[in-house]
């Protein structure tokens, strides 16, 4: 039984760092190309600056949305999932 419940322990806190881990990259990546490409569109139209940063602060912040999906299911993981699933695991036995 104490080794099943250090087995659980071990998997949420693994599923948890990929979750997190998973879900910083994605947004990191299409941030930064985002603010990269408006960046040089503010280069060759000057003009248009107001239009192209409020378009790439709502797209950043939809990027943003998946990193707090991730760090949401970590903290399940962590918190909420172990209980769960030792208490399925003293029914069972």
């Amino acid at each position: 039984m104490e080794l099943a419940t250090a087995i659980i322990l071990a998997c949420c806190a693994l599923g948890a760092g990929i979750a997190v881990g998973f879900a910083a990259i994605g947004p990191a990546i299409g941030e930064g190309y985002a603010v990269g490409k408006s960046c040089e569109a503010i280069g060759r139209q000057p003009e248009s600056a107001s239009a192209v940063r409020s378009n790439m602060i709502m797209g950043c912040a939809i990027a943003e949305t998946t990193g707090i999906y991730g760090l949401v299911i970590a903290i399940l993981l962590i918190f909420v999932a172990p209980n769960m699933f030792i208490n399925l695991l003293k029914s069972v036995l």
